[in-house]
């Protein structure tokens, strides 16, 4: 028995010398990663301690510990609620045109800028491009309203001096879906191609050089060369987007949302912010943020394990 153990002592002792000696090795690198690792220590796991709170009847007099336990209670009333279809299927649609639309458009301006050989000019796109992305989405909405505003609105201004009727463009729920996908796409279009203009970078320019002297085409280089070069942050892009694929962007809806348009663009988020905030139902809204929690682990592993099967199949 004494020899058994000794023997699966040893590997593990080994073990441990080698990790001791890489830290030792690398402990410059090891002292950057630290504050990173303290912050979702102390900001992402710590706090995990409070999904208790999804199971509990919550009581902020008598505490975290002393609040009675319901079990599945919050998640039954949630799922048994009079909005749970509309506000699923609002964040679903919402989600799932911001993934197809929002995901697709920063590739396509990178690869455009890409192309771009007169580099005053490329600076000049990018630059106005990435710029909404530092504007909040109280100041969007902002300029949303002097754009569609139904009576002084420049938009409508302008149809009316034509002849036509104006559009009550926010306030209409008809409007209110394609609004936020477009208003989305141009906050963010610029930011996005950043990262995708870096990994374009990186591709060796001596591959273009032989797909030229193969006779290839722009498409054919774009297709057999530029793609498959940043498949993989086009991929890891794509799993940490659907991480989130029922969020939906609260701080955009928020604004957006009103009497009119509420049924077509409520979603998960502000309905938890009127259950949970405003009305203080607190474990229900932390049941809701777990739901969501567990549906995008889930998603994100799922994600990740078509990827790594599809691996090298694509282009």
């Amino acid at each position: 028995m004494q020899m058994k153990l000794a023997a699966g002592a040893f590997p593990l002792l080994s073990k441990w010398k080698s990790l001791i000696s890489t830290i030792r090795r690398y402990k410059v690198m090891y002292a950057l990663l630290l504050p990173a690792l303290l912050y979702f220590a102390l900001f992402k796991y710590i706090p995990m301690a409070g999904i208790i709170i999804a199971f509990k009847n919550y009581n902020m007099a008598l505490g975290l510990w002393d609040s009675p336990w319901v079990g599945l209670k919050n998640f039954k009333d949630f799922m048994n609620g009079v909005y749970f279809w509309d506000i699923m299927r609002n964040t679903i649609i919402i989600s799932l045109y911001k993934l197809l639309f929002g995901f697709s458009a920063p590739i396509l301006l990178a690869l455009l800028l890409n192309e771009v050989y007169v580099q005053w000019f490329k600076k000049i796109v990018q630059t106005i491009t990435y710029l909404p992305h530092f504007l909040s989405w109280v100041i969007v909405y902002g300029m949303m309203v002097a754009l569609l505003a139904p009576g002084d609105g420049l938009v409508n201004m302008i149809l009316k001096e034509n002849g036509f009727q104006p559009i009550s463009f926010l306030s209409e729920p008809g409007w209110g879906r394609l609004l936020i996908i477009l208003s989305e796409i141009w906050k963010d279009i610029g930011w996005g191609a950043i990262l995708y203009l870096a990994a374009l970078a990186g591709i060796d320019p001596s591959l273009y050089e032989a797909a030229r002297m193969d006779g290839a085409s722009k498409w054919r280089q774009l297709w057999h060369v530029t793609l498959p070069g940043i498949r993989g942050v086009v991929i890891l892009m794509l799993i940490l987007k659907l991480s989130h694929i029922l969020d939906a962007g609260f701080d955009q809806i928020f604004m957006f949302a009103n009497t009119f348009n509420q049924d077509k663009i409520d979603i998960i988020d502000t309905w938890v912010y009127r259950e949970g905030l405003e009305r203080l139902k607190i474990g229900l809204a932390t049941a809701v943020g777990l739901f969501k929690a567990v549906i995008g682990f889930g998603l994100v592993l799922a994600t990740n394990k078509l990827a790594k099967k599809f691996d090298g199949q694509i282009w």
